[in-house]
């Protein structure tokens, strides 16, 4: 019987994976980032990045600053580019050396392809300029970076999971820690990362409210800013409740089978179930509770919205410091490939996750900041189901009546 395809291509992998494994052997991948650094001292980054960068000497130890240094340029400690690595290295290993080498014929290693990678995500500098900071093409950068992408939905995936029951605990606890609201198990919000895109393909769908072209990224993070679930890929001009709507999230909610914990019985009797906050733009559900509108509000309303407010900023304190951490979906990304964009959001919102999960300091440049998406007006949904405002009408009355901490 002849060899199937998938045995032939398995093969071929392995072969590839020896091939580079011999290459690699022969550099010492403890002085990758010694060699780079000393190229990167000859190389004009641009005003002011150079001053950032690690210059060492060889055999010497690494300062904090020089730790420092080293996750200015990649937005990662030394510790998490080092795990980063070691995800994506058997799918790293495999591939075909063709692609992967300098300007100099020499092959890039797995630490090196990585390097380009979190470069041009964590800068946003054109794929030119980054490709002359490590002594490759262009085409060699686009390449790298498209393949680190893959290796990470592949590596990464697990970093970025809705949270099993012993997990949610935890996060309700901390959630109610904030401001006081029980059960509260997320908070929702969206951001548009802009796009400047060719006449041809810049139809009115992805012309958004602020006269920009754009795609959503709708998160749903938990007290320490993780990402618990992410949608993207709509264009601008669809708006937050739509897009939900239209999640695999909503679908599970609403199907009973996410937000289904035992419900909690609070002081008076009063019985609140999982659920999740959002703002205005957001419908008001019975598992996804938003703040009361109109003038003249009760003193309990008004305290429900201060306290819904102070839980929902965790969200866009989290997108704020998403942005600010991967530049490349900040600020207007020049002519995206659309089908492979939310894949690279994606992988930014695994990166995220990571650097969390590692304990990484968040960097002195990165905003701490609640302003994700600038100049673009409130939402409103008038949607309203009625037992979630009876929900709502007995949360509020419970918090006003329960002693401020």
């Amino acid at each position: 019987m002849a060899p199937s395809r998938r045995a032939s291509k398995k093969r071929k992998r392995e072969k590839h994976a020896e091939t580079e494994g011999d290459a690699e052997a022969s550099v010492d991948e403890s002085d990758w980032w010694l060699e780079l650094s000393q190229r990167l001292s000859t190389t004009v980054i641009g005003e002011g990045e150079l001053d950032r960068c690690i210059q060492l000497e060889c055999g010497e130890m690494h300062t904090d600053d020089e730790e420092e240094k080293f996750k200015s340029f990649f937005r990662v400690s030394r510790k998490t580019f080092d795990y980063i690595c070691s995800l994506v290295k058997p799918d790293l290993s495999s591939r075909p050396l063709s692609i992967i080498i300098t300007v100099e014929s020499k092959v890039l290693t797995v630490e090196n392809q990585v390097a380009i990678a979190l470069r041009r995500l964590a800068s946003g500098e054109s794929q030119h300029n980054v490709g002359e900071s490590f002594d490759v093409g262009q085409s060699v950068v686009s390449q790298v970076t498209w393949k680190f992408v893959e290796a990470m939905e592949e590596g990464g995936m697990d970093h970025l999971k809705w949270p099993d029951e012993n997990e949610m605990e935890e996060i309700k606890t901390k959630f109610e820690m904030i401001q006081g609201l029980p059960n509260c198990c997320g908070a929702i919000d969206s951001t548009h990362v802009v796009m400047s895109l060719p006449s041809v393909e810049a139809s009115n769908i992805w012309h958004d409210s602020k006269e920009n072209y754009s795609m959503i990224l709708q998160a749903i993070v938990d007290p320490e800013m993780r990402f618990r679930d992410i949608l993207t890929g709509w264009p601008g001009s669809i708006n937050n409740h739509h897009i939900l709507k239209s999640s695999g999230f909503f679908r599970l909610c609403e199907s009973g089978q996410r937000l289904n914990s035992p419900v909690k019985e609070l002081e008076g009797g009063i019985q609140i179930q999982e659920y999740i906050v959002g703002d205005g733009g957001y419908p008001l559900l019975p598992w996804l509770l938003t703040p009361y509108y109109g003038k003249d509000l009760s003193a309990s309303k008004f305290e429900f919205n201060k306290k819904h407010h102070g839980t929902r900023l965790v969200v866009e304190r989290a997108l704020a410091r998403f942005k600010g951490t991967w530049r490349i979906i900040d600020g207007v990304m020049w002519r995206p490939d659309k089908h492979k964009l939310p894949r690279i959001i994606l992988v930014c919102c695994i990166l995220h996750n990571i650097i969390i999960d590692q304990g990484d300091e968040l960097h002195a440049d990165v905003p701490l900041s609640h302003h994700h998406d600038s100049g673009y007006k409130q939402q409103f949904c008038p949607f309203a189901d009625a037992n979630a405002q009876t929900l709502r009408e007995q949360l509020s009355n419970y918090l006003s009546r329960k002693p401020r901490q």
